[in-house]
């Protein structure tokens, strides 16, 4: 296998509800826009289109902590007639696991490693012999549930009587 990349927590719930959020410059000829978080009418340069709904870049922000959600992605968020943002959603609703090497808790919103069915903390996404630290690019084997460098993966076949196959 080879290192590919990250994956945010773990699998989110099937009902993820996430939105698009789009940026959109305000026509000067146009009729001002109603902003559905104030009721009042949209005259700022921008303004948001999310939910099928306008907003002033200030209204449209996360229940839980208030960031901007047309600042921190083009993304948002919705359960329980809650507007979130991908964090306090993954927070609220993610569902959370262990990690394959440590057995200790992943919260659902940290970024994880993945291997096959396996699930890492990023610090523990290691060759479990020697303890290197794998970085994108890097070849790495699952043998048994252990992940491995290249290395310990073909000192152990040879260990057991037979080279790999080189491609």
């Amino acid at each position: 296998m080879v290192l590919l990349g990250t994956g945010a927590g773990q699998p989110m719930q099937k009902r993820e509800k996430s939105f698009g959020i789009q940026m959109l410059s305000v026509q000067p000829d146009t009729k001002p826009k109603g902003c559905a978080g104030c009721n009042r009418k949209i005259k700022d340069r921008y303004l948001l289109k999310a939910l099928d709904k306008y907003w002033h870049e200030d209204c449209l922000k996360c229940a839980c902590c208030d960031c901007r959600l047309g600042e921190v992605g083009s993304t948002l968020y919705t359960k329980a007639n809650l507007i979130l943002c991908r964090r306090d959603y993954l927070r609220l609703f993610g569902v959370t696991g262990n990690c394959a090497a440590c057995s200790k808790l992943i919260p659902a919103f940290e970024m994880v490693m993945r291997a096959k069915e396996n699930v890492y903390h990023l610090d523990c996404f290691a060759c479990q012999l020697c303890n290197q630290r794998f970085c994108v690019g890097d070849k790495f084997f699952l043998k048994n549930n252990m992940i491995l460098c290249q290395t310990d993966y073909e000192e152990g076949l040879m260990k057991e009587g037979y080279a790999p196959q080189v491609r």
